[in-house]
């Protein structure tokens, strides 16, 4: 029996890097892998039949009247190290080193399922309800080399469609003009409707925040974004100390110079996305409901995202939690996460930059639009995933997932609409043969191996210190050395190309800007947004210039400071006409208690002020600071 060595596909970005165009035989060879008959004149028929914007995987649909039921096992290959049995020494191949005979695994048919001998396909792809007839059997000898099976990657020019100049340039590319001037009206609206509702019921008195309210605009909004920034940077324990007037080793006067604690607080309260007049839950869907207050946000950010951004071959398909302990019905539970409670994400990241490509956040199951249609994949994990997928059709990527989302029938879906799926399984899948789902970890020796392909879907069972399965639509029986351990070549694949959004997530947790306590969820994880727009803003930045991740964030806030920070007011000269005051009395009190106001310098409350700037000042330390200070 011959072996295969080749070497590990996965960080194989381009179909142009192979040397020499493929010979007839090797076409054949690919196109014919795992079929039921092995007739060069049906092999050369399907070349024929291939077209270059076609799948591979659709010549492998065509099933005889003459087979049996789907889902049935005509062979099944178990090996394992080191070998038992010396009746299979490996061949010599051009493809790669052959390891030496102590580590080449031993194959072996048991002899209660019936050989299999390959052969082709004998017509393109019948009705679409043989599309999950999976066929399966043993794996051909030998076999064909992973990368000939793998889907051809088409895209040129993977990452961003322009070169930025600065982390600004960026940074707007993504938060554009027209998202901030919509987010400033909503805010403006939000901050009246707040004013109204207070006055009404009440709860306005004179000293509220919100009767010192202005209109915001959007060079507002930046410097709030970058205050909001720098916290992630500056890291402190409580919103108040970033404003401490105090000047000892602890103070940071640039958040005061940029933003007063009161405005930034007000903005905090009134920062709106759409309209609340515009929510009737009764036209909605229940995740439109639910989302409704944040939906621009989302659909500008996945817009934007998609538009600066080429994705590269190897694509991950993961969950993201953000932390929300309060009461909120959207909330999830995922043990492994390191938030482990609070809003979940589906997202799509690329495999080697973590760049946020795409995401949908899970809102509950949407009973009224699920689909009528009784097809494997038309559950809602499986359209979850084409829906995330949509777009990048038949380009080639291959899309690395774990077992919550993975199945044969999804598999072969994908290899239909052009990618490959790689990733682990859970064997009481749908399609998994009885073998694999009742084959347990007492079974298997450790570092065997057992498996079964379809021809354009192969499951791999490998024993280490527990059991793991795996789906692959390449990879085979190829396997590779890991330390000093055999190991199938998915095994290390899974493990660089699976890590995108684990990887962004582990960026963004070194700059917590959604930390901060809040009491409105769609607020908190609208910072979590804008903290993963930064990072992808940096991904966009760093193609074309070096750069550290912290050294991006603080330029960009400096950036945005000096665009958007209007000049400081000149403070009056001190002259002979400013001299201190005393407030009034309050009507109606037996005390002599005199108004107080907040003092401009030190924010304590206070009685007296300058008569000629009628600024509420401390007669001790900070009338004469105020005068003197330019």
């Amino acid at each position: 029996m011959e072996l295969c060595s080749v070497p590990s596909p996965a960080l194989i970005t381009s179909s142009s890097s192979s040397s020499r165009p493929l010979r007839d035989i090797e076409i054949s060879n690919a196109l014919n892998y795992g079929s039921d008959e092995d007739s060069e004149e049906d092999g050369e028929e399907e070349i024929g039949l291939q077209s270059t914007i076609v799948p591979r995987v659709v010549q492998m649909f065509a099933a005889s009247e003459d087979e049996g039921e789907g889902g049935e096992v005509d062979a099944f290959i178990s090996f394992s190290w080191p070998p038992t049995s010396n009746d299979h020494p490996p061949v010599p191949n051009s493809s790669g080193p052959i390891p030496s005979t102590s580590h080449v695994p031993d194959y072996s048919v048991p002899p209660s399922l019936p050989t299999h001998t390959p052969s082709s396909p004998s017509c393109p792809m019948s009705e679409p309800g043989n599309k999950f007839d999976f066929k399966w059997r043993g794996f051909p000898q030998p076999q064909t080399p992973p990368e000939l099976r793998r889907e051809p990657f088409s895209q040129i020019n993977c990452g961003p469609t322009v070169p930025y100049a600065s982390p600004y340039d960026a940074f707007t590319a993504i938060w554009d003009r027209d998202i901030m001037e919509h987010i400033a009206m909503e805010t403006n609206r939000y901050a009246q409707q707040l004013a109204t509702v207070m006055l009404v019921d009440g709860s306005l008195c004179p000293s509220s925040r919100i009767t010192k309210w202005k209109d915001t605009d959007v060079s507002e909004l930046h410097v709030y974004f970058a205050i909001i920034l720098a916290t992630g940077i500056v890291v402190k324990s409580r919103l108040e100390e970033y404003w401490n007037s105090t000047l000892d080793i602890f103070s940071t006067p640039g958040f005061t110079a940029a933003m007063t604690y009161d405005r930034f607080m007000l903005l905090s309260k009134c920062l709106h996305f759409q309209d609340n007049d515009g929510c009737d839950p009764e036209l909605m869907t229940r995740a439109q409901a639910k989302l409704f207050k944040v939906q621009p946000i989302l659909d500008h950010l996945n817009n934007k995202f998609q538009q600066l951004y080429v994705l590269g071959q190897n694509v991950s398909v993961d969950e993201s939690l953000t932390m929300w302990k309060g009461w909120l019905d959207i909330n999830q539970f995922i043990r492994n996460k390191a938030a482990t409670v609070g809003i979940k994400t589906y997202e799509v990241c690329e495999s080697q930059t973590g760049y946020l490509w795409r995401f949908e956040v899970h809102a509950g199951h949407d009973t009224s639009s699920d689909p009528q249609e009784d097809s494997p994949v038309s559950g809602k994990v499986p359209a979850l995933v084409l829906r995330l997928l949509n777009g990048l059709e038949h380009k080639g990527h291959t899309i690395w997932m774990d077992n919550f989302y993975n199945s044969p029938a999804l598999a072969r879906e994908l290899k239909v609409r052009g990618f490959d799926c790689v990733g682990t399984l859970r064997t009481n899948r749908q399609f998994v043969p009885i073998e694999l789902t009742n084959l347990t970890k007492k079974d298997m020796a450790i570092g065997q191996v057992n498996g079964c392909t379809s021809g354009d879907v192969d499951l791999i069972v490998y024993r280490d210190k527990n059991r793991v399965a795996f789906v692959s639509t390449y990879h085979g029986l190829a396997t590779a050395m890991c330390g000093d351990t055999h190991k199938p070549t998915v095994i290390p694949d899974y493990n660089v190309c699976m890590g995108g959004v684990d990887r962004k997530d582990q960026m963004l947790a070194m700059y917590p800007i959604e930390r901060r306590r809040n009491k409105i969820w769609y607020k908190k994880f609208f910072r979590k947004l804008l903290n993963a727009s930064v990072l992808n803003a940096y991904i966009l930045h760093k193609a074309h210039r070096s750069i550290s991740h912290r050294n991006f964030r603080q330029t960009l806030v400096r950036e945005l400071l000096a665009a958007h920070t209007p000049p400081a007011p000149t403070r009056a000269l001190p002259n002979t006409w400013h001299f201190p005051g005393q407030y009034d009395l309050l009507p109606g009190t037996t005390r002599n208690e005199h108004q107080r106001r907040s003092c401009s310098v030190c924010k304590k409350r206070t009685s007296s002020f300058c008569k000629a700037c009628n600024v509420p000042l401390c007669v001790f330390g900070c009338f004469e600071s105020y005068h003197t200070s330019q």
